[in-house]
């Protein structure tokens, strides 16, 4: 009974699973994100650094942060959400730490990640 029921969660899991590129807290990374306004839908641009991932399957969700026009802008997305159209990774960031939560004190050049050569 319970090989039933995890085999019937992996079937689910892999239905709904969206092929996404690899990447790790620190990378910067650009999506194409789906927003419905009314009746239609479009695409709109979000950038910015991972700040975190938790979770892993269909449960996982990772945090992009972003600076625009001066304020601090923090979104969570799961992993395989059918709101992300695409996404790109721009850049590989070093980071020692599994969250990047110490960014959201700093501004400006103090608040970039060290990137990848």
């Amino acid at each position: 009974m319970v090989a039933n029921i995890g085999e019937t969660l992996k079937n689910i899991e892999n239905k709904h699973k969206k092929e996404l590129p690899e990447f790790k807290v620190g990378d910067t990374v650009k999506m194409m994100v789906k927003v419905t306004e009314g009746d239609k839908a479009r695409l709109h641009p979000f950038e910015g650094a991972v700040i975190r991932k938790t979770g892993r399957g269909l449960r996982g969700t990772f945090t992009l942060r972003k600076i625009s026009f001066g304020e601090g802008v923090e979104r969570t997305f799961p992993l395989h959400s059918p709101v992300i159209e695409s996404l790109k990774i721009i850049s590989k960031g070093i980071v020692s730490r599994s969250k990047l939560y110490y960014l959201r004190g700093r501004v400006g050049k103090a608040a970039r990640v060290r990137k990848e050569l």
